[in-house]
């Protein structure tokens, strides 16, 4: 029976145990990423989106779940990302409306902490920020009510994390899914635009930021002079 028996050459023999393995990996990892995923609770989408498809805007982004929600939270397994973005604040960034993020909170309330992922005052984000910490705000006791009743409590400071906790007129940096998710209740804070990440935009439409803007007069200012150096370069091309 032996004799029948068809001799694989040695070189294609370990191409096909090569992607065998490569095979079993891919599986294996896709089956890790999709039930780490679904283990994480999965937060309300905004009563609003409904509205904004009818009108163009696209949908809200699903929430991710993780701990990484919570907008006091930088992870110990990520502490090189956090120094690094201590040691380089002036990393280019971009804001909703497109020039240079500028720095959003960079000491709260005289306690020597800067808001933001990387807490170096700037709402800049990263792989590392499943959270996506990139809408600046200036937090009210109203919003800081409903946060903690959906168990993101950010008036308790928090040490290891670096977290003062917050108190009403606070400007810190909150996760864009956080921000969407009180804008659904009623709750949701007023925003600085030029220190809000332009990643803000995955979940949430500009028409919508601008309303709650607090430095509206300055953003269209700054909009006015992005169109004139629009025309400028048109005029040249």
């Amino acid at each position: 029976m032996m004799k029948h028996l068809i001799a694989i050459p040695p070189k294609i023999s370990m191409f096909l145990v090569s992607l065998l393995v490569l095979v079993s990996a891919q599986y294996s990892c896709a089956f890790i990423v999709s039930t780490q995923l679904s283990r994480g609770p999965s937060l309300q989408r905004p009563s609003f989106t409904a509205e904004l498809q009818r009108t163009g805007h696209p949908f809200i982004k699903a929430v991710k779940g993780g701990k990484n929600d919570d907008d006091y939270d930088v992870d110990d397994d990520e502490e090189m990302d956090f120094l690094d973005g201590i040691a380089n604040p002036e990393a280019v960034s971009s804001n909703v409306l497109g020039t240079p993020l500028l720095c959003c909170c960079a000491n709260v309330r005289d306690t020597g902490i800067g808001t933001g992922f990387y807490r170096n005052g700037f709402c800049s984000t990263g792989e590392q920020d499943l959270g996506r910490h990139t809408v600046c705000v200036q937090v009210t006791e109203k919003f800081l009510e409903f946060s903690k009743s959906v168990g993101n409590d950010l008036s308790t400071p928090v040490p290891e994390y670096m977290f003062p906790g917050l108190k009403e007129g606070d400007v810190w940096c909150l996760c864009a899914q956080r921000w969407a998710q009180a804008f659904n209740a009623g709750k949701a804070p007023r925003v600085f635009l030029r220190a809000t990440h332009e990643k803000t935009l995955d979940y949430v439409p500009f028409e919508i930021l601008q309303k709650f803007a607090i430095d509206s007069d300055e953003a269209e200012q700054a909009l006015n002079e992005l169109d004139e150096q629009r025309k400028k370069l048109e005029k040249l091309l």
